[in-house]
């Protein structure tokens, strides 16, 4: 019985290297994210629902942005821990009323700077989400995507951009 209890407290100790070990050389370019605070919902939807729209002006379309404009509205509006501020739910909201791609893509310059400041101030979303600016429309934006996605410039101008982070 000693034997065994050895064996197991010696393939528990083990284990636990091995795990150590593995997540130290798992991918040592991330080691900036250990230490970062994970997103929260309802920030977490808000992220999803404002990647969605980037997508989709992307492509020169406003389908589904009106729905997730206002999901976010939404979202932060009823978040009782008040982790965004009111103003990115108007800028939501406008961003939901907009009745052209060029209106909408005017709308999207403040929500961007919000939700960038956001991930700025809280020290969160790094490798997850990435700071683009185009020069020509002198903003920036968000995208989870490597390659540059411009949904300020669209079908046109899609790879217009430079990362910032």
């Amino acid at each position: 019985m000693k034997t065994l209890k050895t064996r197991l407290a010696a393939a528990a100790v083990v284990a636990a290297l091995a795990s150590a070990f593995i997540s130290a050389v798992a991918d040592p370019a991330d080691n900036s994210r250990r230490d970062e605070p994970a997103l929260m919902q309802p920030v977490k939807s808000v992220f999803d629902h404002y990647l969605k729209i980037q997508a989709e002006l992307c492509k020169d379309s406003l389908k589904g942005i009106n729905e997730q404009g206002s999901a976010i509205a939404q979202a932060v509006r009823t978040d009782g821990m008040k982790m965004l501020s009111n103003e990115v739910a108007k800028e939501a909201d406008a961003l939901a009323k907009a009745k052209d791609i060029g209106a909408a893509r005017e709308a999207f310059k403040p929500l961007s700077a919000s939700l960038i400041k956001y991930l700025a101030d809280n020290k969160a979303g790094r490798g997850d989400y990435h700071e683009v600016y185009c020069p020509m429309a002198k903003a920036s934006w968000l995208q989870s995507e490597k390659d540059v996605r411009n949904p300020y410039m669209g079908k046109d101008m899609l790879t217009c951009g430079e990362f910032k982070n």
